[in-house]
């Protein structure tokens, strides 16, 4: 990974949604701990056994969390987008990483050291609180994806990411562009790429969707949200 320079950190560090709550004096405290790195795509941050010296916040681009597997296949666990974070339930536990992290696009990441990060969460409850949040969070979509995996078929699985993509505002139609590989989000769905090729197609012929390359739109929300396949 090459560090970057040009961007002063601390007003990247201010507009990420876990850093908000801090006044300024709390971004200079954590300053001296955090670096930014320029990660290109499908190189890895860190592999499954590691130890890790903090927190990982994503500037931009997408990092995938996945298990790897035999034969060089593996299981997509999560993609983290700008704004996300990962590492930090390792970070507090002391532990190795169970998960390998890897760039799918070029990213931008800071690093958070556990020293100057803990400080910080010792005199600030609003940010602990938000860090809670953020955990939280992380674990109901992982019950979610559980769920989504054992409960429902191949193209209800696809029918509800798809919808999950839906803006907050807006009418019966948007358009999504897929920031990762089919190989990728099929892994996050637990399916084979070929039948997460499948089901896009049954999903267009049902009249629900249409493809064009990475990008789908959708025609009708409140349809796809409660197609049952």
């Amino acid at each position: 990974m090459t560090p970057l320079t040009r961007h002063p950190i601390d007003a990247i560090l201010a507009r990420q949604p876990l850093f908000r709550a801090l006044d300024a004096h709390e971004l200079a405290v954590l300053l001296p701990g955090v670096q930014e790195f320029k990660v290109p795509a499908r190189d890895v941050v860190f592999h499954k056994g590691d130890s890790l010296p903090g927190m990982y916040v994503v500037v931009s681009g997408q990092i995938k969390l996945f298990l790897p597997a035999a034969q060089g296949t593996e299981k997509v666990l999560t993609l983290v987008n700008p704004g996300g974070t990962f590492g930090e339930a390792v970070m507090f536990l002391d532990g190795r990483v169970p998960v390998t992290a890897e760039a799918t696009q070029d990213s931008i990441l800071l690093l958070v050291q556990k020293n100057v990060l803990l400080d910080v969460l010792d005199h600030n409850p609003q940010f602990a609180r938000k860090m809670l949040a953020s955990l939280s969070a992380r674990l109901h979509e992982l019950v979610h994806d559980m769920e989504t995996c054992t409960l429902m078929s191949s193209m209800q699985r696809v029918a509800c990411y798809l919808s999950h993509q839906a803006p907050a505002e807006g009418g019966e139609d948007f358009e999504i562009r897929l920031d990762s590989s089919k190989q990728t989000l099929a892994s996050r769905l637990n399916l084979a790429p070929e039948t997460f090729s499948r089901a896009l197609h049954h999903l267009a012929a049902s009249g629900l969707i249409e493809v064009q390359g990475k990008r789908i739109r959708v025609l009708n929300r409140e349809r796809l949200k409660n197609f049952n396949g």
